[in-house]
């Protein structure tokens, strides 16, 4: 957000839903007096297509994380996974992992969880409107599965994932993540920094920018 402070020249910027440092995607961005929208737009649906790396998991439950287990997968195919997925469509619910922004007692999870503290969460209820497999890629030690979700707020893809990788009886960790959706934009209409820089630099900013009122929250 800093950057785009500086590039805006817009004291006040905000944003309608935090991306982990390894994903990329729509991040919807705020500026001025559209900053008193964001609510309107925090409680809409997220988009994501996101691989799992089979037969490992990690204290973070990505490959930011360090390696906690570790063993070849065996038997695990297409369909094996598919029927997996069955189980977490619809309302569920779900514990969100040490490594997230949730507060509890006012201190954020990921704070204690980099000192070594894991206390206990809540289970939420979040609902997941599509859940499908989109490519497997076999391995002898460890395969990726590609999926493809789309959820309400507050779902953690990274904890879902590792869910489905414990009912495999393999483990399994979060390799990438995208989001491709962000109610009510989506991932055809992001505009990369590159982009953004270049039209800072040359006064055309405002070119790409879109006024709350264009949009149906």
């Amino acid at each position: 957000m800093a950057k785009i402070r500086g590039l805006s020249k817009v004291k006040k910027v905000g944003h309608s839903g935090t991306l982990d440092p390894m994903a990329t995607g729509v991040l919807p961005v705020f500026l001025g007096s559209a900053t008193k929208t964001i609510q309107s737009f925090l409680d809409g649906d997220k988009g994501y297509i996101a691989e799992m790396t089979l037969g490992i998991t990690t204290d973070t439950l990505d490959k930011e994380g360090k390696i906690l287990t570790q063993k070849p997968v065996m038997g695990i195919d297409a369909e094996k996974i598919k029927e997996a997925l069955k189980k977490y469509r619809g309302e569920i619910e779900q514990i969100p992992p040490m490594y997230s922004a949730v507060k509890i007692k006012g201190r954020k999870l990921y704070e204690l969880a980099r000192k070594g503290i894991e206390i206990e969460r809540k289970p939420r209820k979040i609902t997941i409107h599509k859940l499908e497999l989109l490519d497997f890629k076999d391995d002898p030690d460890h395969p990726k599965a590609t999926i493809e979700i789309t959820c309400s707020k507050g779902t953690y893809i990274r904890q879902l994932i590792s869910d489905i990788g414990a009912d495999l009886g393999c483990g399994a960790y979060q390799s990438v993540l995208t989001r491709t959706y962000a109610h009510p934009f989506r991932l055809s209409q992001a505009i990369d920094m590159d982009t953004i820089i270049t039209l800072a630099t040359v006064d055309k900013l405002d070119t790409i920018i879109i006024k709350p009122a264009e949009l149906k929250s």
